[in-house]
């Protein structure tokens, strides 16, 4: 009967990537042949720590005995709701994190308090950022920061970070490789101040506001004044119109538009609303409408025949977060 040992290494360090990170460190102590797959470089390019409320201690462990320069994304958590003892992320920990790890490429933070962090201790490498319920300072992303910061951004995702207003959003233009942004629920972000800073994102491929007090309606507008090459849409439906949605029609690149409920007022366009303004799309190949309730009813039917060049997804709103916050 087989057995573990008689499994090929390339099984074995798929089986150890499912593994947290902890109890990959434990299972290197069974044998000379796990704790050298352990060490393998493949097996440290992903890492998420967000399961952990880590000493800074075990951290910069970690840094140097395991990650270094395997690793090429990183899920870390922070402490925001833990009390003033709590160890933080420091400004050392994420400068060491550019200086140890060249090929960081991908950085998510979960819950950090980042308020005393500079943005610039912040790896040079990174081409994909993500905040996730963090705190930041008002100096971070302002148009005034050191040009060179992160001047390989390319995804920027904002997700519940409350201090992200419109003066942030005007400083995002000096990232002149970003492609796609994302904002939920930076409800600090106005009308005017996202009309004012499309204008200079104008080469954005991919924009998703979710979860704003932002009507769509308007958000629609500004789209279609400065974001002609836009390729992919995402965003809820709230204050959506169907003369908001024809302002996409001839939309010259747009492939993906999806529009996220569940907040249908009065005004939400028809399927056959839908389907006319899509057909107008000249590069629509992707519709997709989640939380609206139209799952197996009359309208999925309507928009699925009516748009046969197109993939429709008509699906419920993917799960809330778990973050126990939430």
């Amino acid at each position: 009967m087989a057995s573990m040992a008689d499994l090929p290494d390339s099984v074995l360090l798929e089986i150890f990537s499912y593994l947290p990170v902890r109890d990959r460190i434990r299972i290197s102590r069974v044998c000379h042949h796990w704790k050298r797959l352990v060490d393998d470089r493949w097996l440290w390019r992903h890492v998420d720590l967000t399961l952990y409320t880590m000493r800074p201690k075990v951290m910069w462990h970690l840094l140097r005995r395991y990650m270094a320069s395997r690793l090429h994304s990183l899920r870390m958590g922070g402490y925001l709701f833990s009390g003033s003892q709590a160890p933080q992320l420091s400004p050392a920990l994420l400068r060491a994190l550019g200086d140890k790890c060249p090929n960081l490429k991908r950085l998510c933070l979960h819950v950090a308090d980042l308020s005393a962090v500079p943005i610039t201790s912040l790896p040079r490498t990174l081409q994909t950022l993500e905040l996730h319920s963090c705190e930041i300072s008002m100096a971070w992303l302002l148009r005034e920061q050191d040009p060179r910061v992160l001047p390989q951004l390319e995804c920027l995702v904002l997700d519940r970070v409350p201090a992200f207003r419109d003066e942030h959003l005007q400083g995002l233009p000096r990232f002149r490789a970003l492609r796609s942004l994302v904002l939920g629920g930076t409800y600090r972000v106005t009308e005017t101040g996202l009309d004012a800073s499309l204008q200079e994102l104008s080469y954005l491929q991919r924009l998703e506001v979710l979860g704003c007090t932002l009507p769509a309606d308007s958000t629609l507008r500004a789209i279609s004044r400065h974001l002609r090459g836009v390729r992919k849409l995402r965003l809820t439906v709230g204050g959506l119109s169907a003369a908001g949605l024809a302002l996409l029609e001839g939309m010259p690149a747009l492939e993906s538009l999806c529009l996220q409920g569940p907040l249908i007022t009065p005004e939400m366009p028809t399927p056959t609303q839908i389907v006319s303004s899509c057909l107008a799309m000249p590069k629509l190949r992707a519709l997709e409408l989640q939380g609206l309730g139209w799952e197996g009813q009359e309208a999925e039917r309507v928009l699925c025949q009516g748009l046969p060049h197109c993939v429709v997804i008509v699906r419920p709103c993917p799960k809330e977060s778990m973050d126990w916050w939430m």
